[in-house]
Order: C-alpha cells, then structure tokens, then sequence
C-alpha cells in the first residue's frame, strides 16, 4: 500500500497553480509501462485537468484525474527553462 503524502485537496491547488505552465508528466499504464510527456495545462476541472503535449501542427490532448496523481500514477512537475 502507497503512503498518501498530500490530499486531494493539496493537488488540486498545486495544479490550478500550474494552469498554463509547461510540465513534466510521467503516466505509469501498469506492469513496466511508463509514458513521459512535456505538455502545458490547458484546462483545470472540479475532478480532472486537461494537458496539451501535442506540437503546433499536431494537437494531442490528455485528461488526468487528480485521484490518478494522488494514487502515484501520474506524477507531474513544472518544467523549467533549462529543461525544455
């Protein structure tokens, strides 16, 4: 069993923090399957937030529950300006 460090409410205000910044997600879709995306959120709901990763010419979107990054699932992290 995973230890619960913040609450759901703590991630919810650090990623309306984040609205429109540029970040860092590593999605984990179980067993060895790990998906690292650079996106910036566009898009902040009452149960989920909406990531664009795509390029200028090919727009890709992904939702994310909050619960996903509560759980460990998703990890999320601003990117800075070196990194990009």
């Amino acid at each position: 069993m995973r230890k619960i460090e913040k609450s759901i409410v703590d991630i919810i205000d650090s990623i309306k923090k984040l609205k429109g910044e540029m970040v860092s997600m590593q999605v984990s879709h179980g067993r060895k399957r790990v998906e690292k995306l650079v996106g910036k959120i566009e898009n902040v709901y009452p149960s989920l937030f909406v990531v664009d990763v795509g390029e200028k010419h090919v727009p890709n979107k992904i939702s994310c529950a909050f619960s996903e990054v509560l759980c460990g699932n998703v990890k999320v992290k601003k990117v800075l300006q070196s990194e990009k």
